[in-house]
């Protein structure tokens, strides 16, 4: 039987953009717990092929499994079953890795993560550092600003800033949220030991 025309056109042009733009994995549907498990292994085991430096492939892990959490956790396009849905990808340009995730929000929660990040993006390390000290000790928002840890956590992870952006949506008041974070291995800067002994006594 021959593949229909138009399909084969839309296969090979989505392939073609995805190698151009170094994406190796791209994945649109539920997230639950099963999903996340396997990606995370699936980078584990490519990482472990590479020949990189250790911190380097822990953090590109670390930021896969929060950024994982997060799109679930912020996604309002919700199943039956109470599950988020979105579209996840991750490829690699040059020496460093990039993580892209696209949800559905409403015009409220759009409002919230814009806040949030921008207060992200907006801080110094030692801010970052606070506010990441902050939620652990009290579970709550600082005096700071409105952002959640995860996504505190990823950019002193990254030492990146995010790059994001709203599209309108099918629903009127309902938005694409397109996010996209960055680990790259000459923009990360180990975190004093003395800092990771004080997050880990408040953690434990």
């Amino acid at each position: 039987m021959i593949l229909d025309a138009s399909l084969i056109k839309s296969v090979l042009t989505i392939y073609d953009e995805l190698m151009q733009n170094g994406l190796s994995l791209v994945y649109m549907g539920e997230f639950n717990q099963n999903i996340t498990k396997m990606f995370t292994q699936m980078a584990r085991e490519n990482l472990e092929e590479e020949s990189r430096e250790r911190t380097f492939k822990n953090r590109v892990y670390h930021v896969m499994v929060e950024t994982l959490q997060n799109l679930n956790k912020h996604s309002d396009e919700l199943t039956d079953r109470n599950i988020g849905k979105g579209l996840f990808m991750i490829g690699r340009q040059g020496k460093s890795y990039f993580i892209i995730t696209c949800n559905q929000v409403s015009s409220e929660k759009m409002h919230m993560l814009t806040d949030a990040i921008e207060t992200v993006n907006n801080s110094t390390k030692d801010e970052l550092r606070d506010m990441y000290l902050h939620q652990i000790r009290y579970g709550k928002l600082s005096d700071k600003g409105g952002a959640g840890l995860g996504l505190i956590d990823i950019a002193r992870k990254t030492n990146k800033g995010y790059e994001y952006q709203f599209f309108p949506h099918q629903e009127e008041g309902n938005f694409l949220f397109l996010l996209k974070v960055e680990i790259s291995p000459n923009k990360l800067n180990p975190i004093p030991s003395e800092i990771d002994e004080e997050e880990e006594d408040i953690e434990n």
